[in-house]
This record gives structure tokens, sequence and C-alpha cells, in this order.
């Protein structure tokens, strides 16, 4: 399963560094991107959303777009941020690895302009060495469980393999958590102890499985396994000090944004799909996602971050709605 585009694009950002953001929010752009770099990916992983049939609305699925290659991919690539001007970008697919070669390039233009920049892989062949140079990179490696889950669902991108391929690297390892892993009691305890002896491993992101409205698969938590799963990540965060996610974020997946229109992370992220041109919405899961089953980190965590009061008087959230709904008007007016 796909970590969602957006993961920890400003989950963890420091209420000055939303305002920030401001500027770009205020001239009518969303100040995070996420392109689906290709639509390939050797990987067929259960609940991927990315290739779900709703993900681009209906009709057509990632698979069938057209993407490009070499040149032409780069050449493109860049237009595209020349025109959106973001201050971060997720790299996604497909699996992003597949163009490499690519990347080669792209990414040390992005460090060039100190975009803030995350690949979401599932490390199923070696990252180029030369990306642990780039400052304003991060790569975020999805991991589905343990290893015996996990290798079965991702394969070929097993635990063996992404263990060889992130060597000289420093990740972060993100994890969605599906029903099937709360099962067993120290599950997640058992995930976050091995990827926290990891030297590679610089964090640990969490997020839960986020289904379609209607959906009924067998990764959906039940409510119940929701709050056991809040309870124990509250309660590793205390000793695993590698998994970085603020008791507000945990708690935050109790109480998610109740729709896209209440959404701060919908609202601040552009997701563009691999013909560079497809807008993915309401949010990066595409489709008519399940808001009340939300799971995703970025959504609960920017959402946490917009109670927080200025000058303990006015929420950010009441401040960045303001200055989204001047910036949407600025938009249709330009």
């Amino acid at each position: 399963m796909r970590a969602a585009p957006g993961e920890g694009n400003i989950v963890f950002m420091k209420t000055i560094e939303v305002l920030r953001a401001w500027k770009t929010i205020l001239a009518g752009r969303a100040p995070s991107l996420s392109i689906e770099i290709t639509k390939e990916c050797p990987l067929s992983c259960p609940g991927c959303y990315a290739y779900g049939s709703e993900h681009l609305g209906g009709g057509v699925v990632l698979r069938q777009m057209s993407d490009y290659k070499g040149r032409e991919l780069v050449d493109r690539f860049m237009k595209l941020v020349d025109a959106h001007r973001p201050l971060h970008i997720s790299i996604v697919g497909g699996e992003p690895l597949v163009r490499f070669r690519e990347l080669n390039e792209i990414l040390p233009r992005l460090a060039t302009r100190r975009i803030r920049t995350h690949v979401v892989t599932s490390a199923v062949r070696e990252i180029p060495l030369e990306w642990s140079q780039l400052n304003e990179l991060k790569i975020v490696v999805s991991i589905d469980g343990l290893s015996t889950e996990h290798d079965a669902r991702r394969k070929p991108a097993t635990y063996d393999r992404i263990l060889k391929n992130i060597r000289g690297h420093q990740i972060t390892v993100h994890c969605t958590i599906t029903r099937q892993m709360t099962g067993r009691p120290g599950y997640l305890r058992d995930f976050v102890d091995f990827w926290s002896q990891r030297n590679e491993v610089r964090q640990i992101w969490m997020s839960l499985f986020t289904p379609q409205i209607g959906e009924t698969s067998c990764e959906i938590l039940p409510r119940p396994a929701r709050a056991q799963v809040v309870q124990e990540l509250l309660k590793l965060i205390e000793v695993y000090p590698k998994l970085d996610m603020p008791r507000g974020v945990i708690e935050g997946f109790l109480s998610p944004p109740s729709s896209p229109d209440g959404c701060i992370f919908a609202k601040t992220t552009r997701t563009i799909s691999a013909d560079l041109k497809t807008r993915v919405g309401p949010c990066q899961f595409g489709g008519n996602p399940d808001c009340s089953q939300c799971g995703c980190i970025a959504s609960v965590g920017l959402h946490q971050i917009g109670q927080h009061r200025l000058a303990g008087a006015v929420p950010v959230s009441w401040l960045f709605d303001a200055s989204y709904k001047i910036g949407q008007m600025r938009g249709k007016a330009s």
C-alpha cells in the first residue's frame, strides 16, 4: 500500500512555518504539490488507493494514463513546478524509482531552488547514493508491517531488498496500519522496535488505512481497533524517539476533519497524476474518501495545528480559512 503522497508534507511544521505559507495561499496557489511521476510500479499491493478504480474519479485508472520518460519528463515536470511555485513537493507514483534517471536530474534542481521534497518509494531498487547529499530531500519508504506480512503484500520490495537498497541513506519509514496488524498484541511495538534499531532510519511515521465511502475492504480498522491503535501509539512514543508523532497528531486519528472542505491538508495540497495535467481530487486519495475514517497523518496533523490559537486568541484554522478564501477570489480574478 502506497504511503499517501503528502504524508508529512507539513504535518510537523511549527506554527511559524504554517504562517510562511500564507503568501502562497493568499496568491491563490497551493503551497504543497504532489506529483504522480509515473503510472508504472512493479508491485501489486492490496489496498493501494493509487490503482483503485475510483482514484481518478472513475472511467480511467492510473495504469491507463499516459506518462513520460527521459528529457520530456524532466522538462514537463519542471514546467509544472514553474507554474505552481510550491514550497513543498511530494514525488510519488506508481513507483518513483522506475524513473530514477530522470530524478537524478530533477532532484538537484529542486534542491537548488530550496524546495522541500519527499520521494515516496517502496525501495524496490537501490536508491542512488548521490541523493543522500541533497539537504532538501526526504526519502520516505513505505513498509506494510513486519516482514512476514510485508513480503507477502509487497513482493518484490521485500525486507531483504529494502535493507540493501537504503544503505548509505537516512530514511523515514512510513507504515499504513490496517486491521490485520491489530490482531496480535504487540505487533506495532515489534514493528517500531525493529526499524528503530536501524541506523539508516531517521524517523518513523504511521497512518491508518483510509477507505472510500461504501468500501468493505478487510484493511479497514473498526472503531474499537482505531481507538486501540491510538492508545498503543501514545505509549510507544514514550519509548521510541524515532516514532516522530506528536500526541496531538495521534489523538487526531479519533477526530479527523469531517470533509475535504474542512481539511487544511486537502486545500493546501494539489495532486497531479502521471500525465502531469490531470488533477486528483478532492484530496490525495481521489474518488470519494470516507473522511469519518480518515487515517492520513498529514490531514489529522494539519487539523490539529489548525486548533492552535495565535497569541492565545485567533485559531490558525480561522486565519487559514480567511486567507484561502481571499486567495481563491484572487485566483478567479486573474
